[in-house]
């Protein structure tokens, strides 16, 4: 690998440690997320402690943590494997921020924004299932399992590219893992 890639790839997890969360609400004067609500710096729990707008900021800005990077690889002719790695490193650093002492949120605008990177069809199918779930069950944490659940297949019928699809496979294993308190109380019945 040649050290453009390289440095894409170590720029895309640097490009994900930034918490958008954490910078939204120090900026708007609210309280920071990891102390509040469900102590997750994402959209969702902004959205509990600020309101709509500071959540809108939070999506949009967690999204392009994981659009940007890709499109920049794309942009500059990286091959599939330094944009799917980088993908992955912008989602890494969105879990586990460097800047933020790798406590960070459970990735879901993230995966959005990488798998629009990846292929704007595989984002839009990603992100219809999402809102699809969401309309019918109004449970934010079900609706992101389910979507990212489902997008390794969009991967496989959008854009059958070997590379893509494992990323795709590890980021969703990931995003489970950081729901794992979610599921558990979806299992039991007590998810809001």
């Amino acid at each position: 690998m040649d050290t453009l890639n390289f440095s894409l790839i170590v720029g895309a997890y640097l490009f994900g440690s930034i918490s958008t969360a954490i910078i939204v609400c120090k900026l708007m004067g609210l309280p920071d997320p990891r102390s509040q609500g469900s102590g997750n710096p994402g959209a969702t729990n902004v959205l509990r402690v600020g309101g709509k707008k500071a959540a809108a900021i939070t999506l949009a800005g967690d999204s392009l943590k994981g659009l940007i990077p890709v499109l920049l690889g794309r942009w500059l002719g990286a091959p599939d494997m330094v944009l799917a790695l980088s993908g992955l490193a912008a989602f890494l650093g969105h879990l586990y921020p460097l800047f933020f002492g790798f406590r960070g949120g459970k990735g879901v605008a993230t995966l959005f924004g990488v798998l629009f990177g990846l292929h704007w069809g595989v984002g839009a199918a990603t992100v219809g299932t999402w809102l699809f779930v969401a309309k019918i069950l109004r449970i934010s944490s079900l609706s992101a399992l389910v979507a990212s659940l489902l997008a390794p297949l969009y991967v496989w019928l959008i854009i059958p590219s070997r590379e893509f699809i494992i990323v795709t496979v590890l980021m969703t294993i990931l995003l489970y893992w950081r729901h794992r308190s979610n599921i558990r109380r979806l299992l039991s019945g007590e998810e809001d």
